[in-house]
């Protein structure tokens, strides 16, 4: 997929699981946790990335995965481009089994970059 992000655009991107049938709710609060958990990771990996990030009204997107399986592969394709990242995994204390895989966060990072392994998924 081509990108038609600005070169300049810093962004995140949350993955969520589609199967896991997710109330509103706990969906929300499971991409929360990734957005946080990846930004704290890039103040670390890519201050620089993550203050403009910050500074530019922390632009995100959400999209949808269809399993476990689809959101491990991004979170791992992510990694490969050393990326901040992080996979959040529930502790089962509502809706779901303890350890269930339910999001990814990804980012701050150069929007271009994101949109090359994340451009062909659907917004959620």
């Amino acid at each position: 997929m081509v990108s038609t992000s600005d070169p300049d655009e810093i962004k995140q991107v949350i993955l969520l699981r589609m199967d896991l049938n997710m109330g509103k709710g706990k969906m929300v609060a499971q991409g929360a946790h990734a957005s946080i958990d990846a930004y704290l990771d890039a103040v670390s990996k890519t201050p620089a990335a993550a203050r403009k990030w910050h500074e530019n009204g922390m632009p995100k997107v959400a999209l949808k995965v269809e399993s476990e399986r689809d959101l491990v592969k991004m979170f791992m394709a992510a990694k490969d481009y050393e990326l901040p990242c992080s996979l959040i995994v529930d502790a089962g204390r509502t809706q779901l089994e303890p350890g269930s895989k339910t999001a990814v966060g990804i980012g701050p990072a150069a929007a271009e970059l994101l949109d090359r392994f994340t451009g062909q998924l659907k917004l959620l």
